[in-house]
This record gives C-alpha cells, structure tokens and sequence, in this order.
C-alpha cells in the first residue's frame, strides 16, 4: 500500500530571513509596467532588491500549466507561471532569489494563490525559494520583510504617480503628432519619480501635488492632433484587465485598431477594498478597532484622490467621477453586499466609463470566475437599460482561449461602435 505524501505546513516553508534583504533579489510577477516600475524604486529604497518580470510569451503559459492544474483561476496560472518561467530559465541565482506575491485576503481564490506557488516550488524541486506575501491583512509574516506605515505611504505614492501616468498617457497616446512621444515622456517621469523615491522625497503630500501637477502640465504641452477615434473603456477581473500576458496585449491591439481606450485606476479598487470592510462591519459586525482603522485610511486614501484629481483636472484634461460619485452610480442597481473580487466596483465603473463617454466597454475577466461573471456579464442587460448607449463586450480569458477569435469578436464590437 502506497503511503501518502506527508502534508505541508507553513512552518514547512523556507522564511525570507533579515539576511535575506541583503543578499536575496525578489522577483514580483508583472501586471501594470507603470505601476510597478515605481512600486519597485518604492522597495528599493526601503532596501530591498527588487525585480518586476515582463516576460509575456507562451512558454509563460505553458510553465503555468505544468504546474497549476489547468482548473485553478487563470491569473493564478499566469502568475505563477512567470515565477516558475524566471526560475528556470538559468538568469538567476537560486541561493539568492526570493520570490514575492500579493494576498488579498478576501473570498476571493487570490487569497490562495501563495500555497499553489509553494506546490508548485516542491513540484520543481525549488523548496528552497522563500515567498513573501505582500498583504495588509497580517498572513504569512515573514522575519525578513515589514510592511510598515512608512512602506505603505510609499506603494500608495506609486499607485497615485501610477495613475497619473496611466491616465495622461491613454488620454494622449492616440492624438500624439510624433508617435513615441506620450511613452517617452511617460519613461521620462519613471526616471524622475523613481529618483524622488530614493531621495524619500515621492510620499511627502507636498511634494505629490507638486510632482502630479507638474507630471500632468508636461503631458498637456505634448502635441496632438484632433481626430475622431472609438472610444473603448476596458474592465474586469483586476490581473486579467491590466496585465498584458492576461489579456493577449489588448491595449496593443486596441492601438492598432485606431481606438482610444481608458481604464480605471488602481486607486479605485484600493479604496473598494477598504470600503468593503467598512460595509462588512455594518452589515456583519466586527472589530471596531478595525473599523476605526479603516476609516482613517479611508480619510488618507480620499485625501490622496483629490490630490490625483487635482492634477488630472489640469487643461485640456478632465478627472474621472471620484470613488464616491462612481459608487453613488451602482445605488439600487447592486448591493454594496456584493463585494467579492471587484464586486459591485465592475458594475460601477462600466457605468462610469459610459458617464465618461466610452460607451463601447470590454469586460475581461478569467474563465469560470464566478464574481466577475455575476457583476460584469450579469449586469449587462441591467446597465444597457440604465445607459442604452452601452456597447458592451463580456470577453473571457483562460490557456486555451484562442487570440485570433477573442481579436475577432472585439472588431465586430467596434464594427458596431456607438
């Protein structure tokens, strides 16, 4: 009789120690280049070794695959499959890598993503490697990383600066007269922004209306020519959405198409995340400490929205409905109970984006992911009564999902473009 395979615990797993954070480079899956590119100087002037991976190719996938079951969430398999990918690839050394993951602690399957990643790492003989879970939630601590205040006000200066950029640049990119010049200047601010991290100088709240105001008076001297473009909001689950390797580079695709396309800014879902307990401890209960916590980043969080839309607001431009605004659009269309993965937050910001006018949207979410189903495809014919204008494209993603027809049903959504 075969015995089974002993169960592994967290105190089974290599711990990323204080020795570490001199000699380890963390490798940090790819999602948002913008973003990351700055939440990586944000690391690196806390002292750690940072490196954001881009590879985007199928091997990817097919790394994925040999590790992950094949019915696990597709970001899953993509994420971990990158990690798996760089491991491998003879660019690093395994004595000195660690590797890094986001937890966020909801219902949501992302919650489990770290223990699939260990699987995997035993799976490939690579037990060794120590995985650090970047959450706010307290899970898997690790003596070698802390996620303090000082750390947190710096990954939220890079989400604003993010934001910024991510913005100005959509807005931007398909009017330019030189072509090249919107992603020039938006590596110009990377460099700019990423110095003002290791000075310590990007977290100061001054210094952040400074900098976006003057990031956001750059991008409006660029020059444009006015033509007529479809307009083309992008939403869904949070991974599948932004990251190229999720979405079969969509905003590439979108480019060639002649469109100009938005989407949300990060912004937006941490402050969901936060209001989610807020909601939570009204409707359930809970610490009021907690509560008392969450109200104040709450506070700080609303506080740095206005100094982004502040920015955003600078001629030509024009800022997006506020978290509040676009929250007020989904009242009586769906609960604020409804908050697993982005919950009620899809369904909102398709209708902000139509506000915005990008009537035609594309929802990109994994295949069989239930809270992406429910708010997104769901709530389509629910927001085409609302907005009859909306042209909506509920556009699923998994590792046998074919390019070619998910390119195909996006030209005929433009085809019938409003």
């Amino acid at each position: 009789m075969q015995e089974a395979s002993p169960i592994t615990t967290q105190a089974d797993f290599v711990p990323f120690t204080e020795e570490m954070r001199k000699t380890h480079t963390i490798l940090v899956p790819g999602m948002l280049p913008l973003h990351f590119s700055l939440m990586q100087a944000a690391l690196a002037s806390c002292g750690y070794k940072v490196e954001v991976l881009q590879d985007t190719g199928r091997e990817v996938i097919e790394t994925g695959l040999k590790y992950v079951n094949n019915d696990i969430c597709y970001p899953a398999l993509l994420v971990i499959g990158q990690l798996l990918h760089a491991l491998e690839s003879g660019k690093y050394n395994l004595e000195q890598t660690a590797l890094m993951i986001t937890q966020t602690g909801g219902g949501c399957r992302a919650s489990n993503y770290i223990y699939l990643l260990h699987k995997a790492l035993e799976k490939a003989g690579l037990s060794n490697i120590p995985v650090i879970s970047l959450n706010v939630s307290g899970m898997e601590k690790q003596p070698g990383f802390h996620l303090n205040a000082s750390m947190l006000r710096k990954f939220l200066a890079a989400l604003i600066y993010g934001d910024a950029l991510m913005y100005l640049s959509n807005k931007i990119r398909p009017y330019e007269v030189i072509q090249g010049t919107t992603d020039a200047l938006a590596q110009k601010w990377l460099a700019k922004l990423s110095d003002a991290f290791a000075s310590g100088k990007a977290q100061a709240l001054s210094n952040m209306k400074k900098l976006t105001k003057a990031l956001a008076g750059e991008f409006a001297k660029v020059p444009i020519v006015n033509r007529p473009k479809t307009k083309v909001g992008i939403v869904g689950e949070i991974y599948i959405k932004y990251a190229a390797l999720g979405n079969n580079n969509l905003e590439k695709f979108l480019q060639k198409q002649d469109c100009e396309y938005m989407l949300p800014g990060v912004l937006n879902f941490v402050m969901y995340c936060v209001d989610t307990y807020l909601t939570d401890y009204k409707l359930y209960g809970g610490s009021f400490l907690k509560y008392g916590a969450n109200k104040g980043a709450m506070w700080y969080l609303k506080h740095l929205e206005s100094i982004l839309h502040s920015a955003l607001d600078t001629a030509p431009f024009s800022a997006p409905a506020t978290y509040e605004e676009t929250k007020a659009m989904v009242k009586g269309v769906i609960g604020y109970g409804n908050n697993m993965g982005e919950g009620w937050l899809l369904t909102a910001e398709m209708l902000e984006l139509v506000h915005s006018g990008y009537t035609n949207i594309i929802c990109a979410q994994p295949f069989g992911c239930l809270p992406n189903h429910i708010a997104g495809r769901g709530m389509i014919n629910k927001i085409k009564e609302i907005a009859e204008e909306a042209n909506i494209l509920a556009l699923d993603y998994d590792a046998s999902a074919s390019k070619v027809n998910q390119e195909n049903r996006i030209k005929l959504m433009l085809a019938t473009a409003k």
